[in-house]
């Protein structure tokens, strides 16, 4: 916004943001904990159900192979349609099929539910990124975009030690991890009707907003995009040619792979050390994640003052892998694994904010938007591979230690992979907080 139109709608931003963004950090949140909460429940899931860890693996992982389904036309639909409705319907069906995962009884009814799942939430993300293109000039909104990364460790943070509780609770004669499900599952229905009544489409919508501002919003948002459809475009196979495009693919693949499976099957891993009860265990699990919410503060600020993005992320990626190996080292004790855990949660999150600004600081604007998509599929695919994998492990009786060293490397390749990504000297400052696709730790 210029300084002119500053001094006239002086508080047009604020009434923005505050309207807008609220309820999207709400409403990913929940979106987190629900695709996440099963490595909760599979404390006492497992034994209930009688199901193998690589059953609770392949189930983990084939969420990511719904979710890739509606990815790219849920985003045309925001576009096209209207992010309101289409955001609501996504609510509502993955509260539904989250809160129904209490009732499987079979591995192939797990599979089916949580495949489901991933078809029902598919698009949300990236509707967000169109959504806010409707609301957000670029700067503002590569900054609304990043608020949202707090969301990813605060989701887990919460709900970890809340389904601690849950576990424990037998009502109606249902177990405690069905009633986790449940109680986790139904809020994305009643935050499908808030939304609803409370989201607004578009600016010329906004009855909340005074007619100026809706036409000076709608005027600035609509230059923004003739100069962008101004510098042309760039195709996908021209952008799968780029030596950075594959080199950032490839390294958050790995790290990925490495961060998934750590999310989900840390209750697993903390409970098989500590021997302690379910409550203490995730209680453990949710400090980890807090954890990260310091993280993701600490390299939003470093990378943000120093302008680099590059260095933040491999450091993150590499410091995640020897604080990992630290935790793997046999014969600890447990305080000092849990010690290393925590500085695992710290740097863990560190990386992803800065990664997901290097596409806009080594390749074109118009490379960069093609790209983000294929960097963020490879993300999502090592979703699959990274939890399956680690089933798989695990009904081979690999160890702990065994396991941790696995994701150690994963993080440790994906530091190595990226540090050979090519970025352009310059004078600048650092560019403003990046449009972050929906990452993973």
């Amino acid at each position: 916004m210029t300084t002119a139109a500053a001094t006239e709608f002086p508080d047009l931003r604020r009434k923005v943001a505050w309207r807008t963004l609220p309820l999207v950090f709400v409403l990913y949140i929940v979106a987190y904990l629900d695709r996440a909460n099963v490595g909760f429940a599979k404390l006492r899931m497992a034994a209930d159900l009688k199901f193998s860890e690589e059953v609770f693996g392949l189930g983990i992982g084939i969420f990511f192979i719904g979710y890739l389904l509606l990815e790219i036309p849920g985003a045309l639909l925001v576009e096209r349609w209207s992010a309101r409705k289409w955001f609501a319907r996504i609510l509502i069906s993955w509260g539904f099929i989250s809160a129904l995962t209490a009732f499987v009884r079979t591995p192939m009814e797990f599979y089916v539910a949580r495949f489901l799942l991933g078809v029902a939430e598919a698009g949300f993300f990236p509707g967000i990124i169109v959504y806010f293109t409707h609301w957000f000039t670029s700067r503002d909104r590569a900054r609304a975009l990043s608020g949202l990364v707090m969301a990813v460790p605060f989701s887990l943070a919460l709900g970890a030690p809340v389904s601690g509780l849950l576990l424990d609770v037998n009502w109606l004669g249902l177990a405690g991890w069905k009633w986790l499900f449940i109680v986790e599952g139904l809020p994305a229905v009643a935050l499908g009707v808030v939304t609803l009544l409370w989201m607004t489409d578009r600016p010329r919508h906004a009855q909340w907003l005074t007619p100026a501002e809706r036409d000076h919003l709608e005027n600035q948002l609509a230059a923004e995009a003739r100069a962008k459809d101004s510098g042309g475009g760039t195709t996908v196979w021209q952008a799968l040619r780029l030596r950075n495009v594959w080199l950032l693919a490839l390294g958050i693949f790995a790290a990925n792979t490495g961060g998934y499976a750590l999310a989900f099957w840390l209750p697993t891993t903390v409970k098989n050390l500590s021997q302690g009860s379910d409550r203490a265990t995730l209680l453990y699990s949710g400090l980890f994640f807090a954890c990260g919410m310091i993280g993701v503060y600490v390299s939003g600020q470093s990378s943000d003052r120093s302008g680099d993005r590059k260095w933040h992320c491999v450091g993150g990626m590499v410091a995640t892998a020897l604080c990992l190996a630290g935790s793997a080292l046999p014969g600890q004790p447990f305080p000092l694994v849990m010690t290393w855990l925590f500085a695992t949660g710290l740097v863990a999150f560190f990386w992803p904010s800065p990664f997901w600004a290097l596409p806009t600081v080594t390749l074109t604007a118009s490379t960069a938007a093609v790209s983000i998509g294929f960097i963020n599929m490879l993300a999502n695919l090592a979703g699959y591979f990274g939890n399956h994998f680690t089933g798989w492990l695990r009904k081979h009786d690999a160890t702990e230690s065994t396991c941790l060293f696995f994701l150690a490397a994963c993080y440790l390749l994906g530091g190595i992979v990226v540090s050979f990504v090519s970025v352009k000297k310059t004078t600048t400052a650092g560019p403003p907080p990046p449009l972050q696709p929906d990452f993973k730790t």
